[in-house]
């Protein structure tokens, strides 16, 4: 089997993490469980040139090394890969933080996962035909059989894989959607994704 899984806030707490840089630098103080949009400028209430600000330190190399792994990620998918599964990190991350995310997935012993920055909101300058790089179109060849998501606004993603079982990892701005199809499975742990793929 062929899995599909996304980084931040699946594989670790990126929301966290940005609820601290926005107190820091802006004086935001929203809790994590009020984040109530993916789109954390319009949860923060920043304006364009404070969201980029807050973008470009949480995206600074050190930063995203000292995010907390969602717990049971790890493990979970070490399972996979030992079971003969595949794994694949598709993440919307740009391509300049590919480096650190690399060494964060080793330092939580996910050597063997293939990590992959796709230009999911074409928002990146990529770096063309690396090993790397995935514009939607290269995307749009790969298979999948399951999928750990937790943005609503990347479900539109799957549509052309119709059978892919998706796991919804449950998270504040995600619990007000509605899930798209019976294939859509909320999940409000790695213990419960465990489940149900086995």
């Amino acid at each position: 089997m062929k899995f599909y899984v996304d980084f931040d806030d699946c594989l670790c707490e990126t929301a966290k993490a940005f609820t601290g840089i926005a107190s820091r630098l802006f004086r935001k103080n929203v809790p994590y469980e009020e984040v109530r949009f993916f789109n954390l400028q319009k949860s923060f209430g920043l304006t364009d040139d404070e969201y980029e600000q807050l973008m470009l330190e949480g995206h600074r190399p050190e930063v995203l090394l000292s995010y907390e792994e969602t717990p049971g990620a790890s493990a979970v998918l070490n399972e996979l890969i030992d079971k003969g599964h595949e794994v694949s990190i598709i993440t919307g991350r740009p391509s300049s933080a590919y480096e650190p995310s690399r060494r964060w997935l080793d330092e939580h012993n996910l050597e063997r996962v293939k990590l992959y920055c796709l230009n999911k909101y074409g928002r990146d300058s990529f770096i063309k035909n690396s090993e790397f790089n995935l514009e939607l179109e290269d995307y749009y060849k790969m298979k999948f059989d399951y999928a750990i998501e937790d943005s609503p606004m990347a479900f539109k993603f799957f549509d052309h894989l119709p059978d892919m079982k998706v796991m919804v990892y449950n998270r504040p701005w995600n619990q007000d959607c509605e899930l798209p199809g019976e294939n859509y499975t909320r999940c409000m742990s790695w213990e419960k994704i465990r489940e149900l793929v086995d």
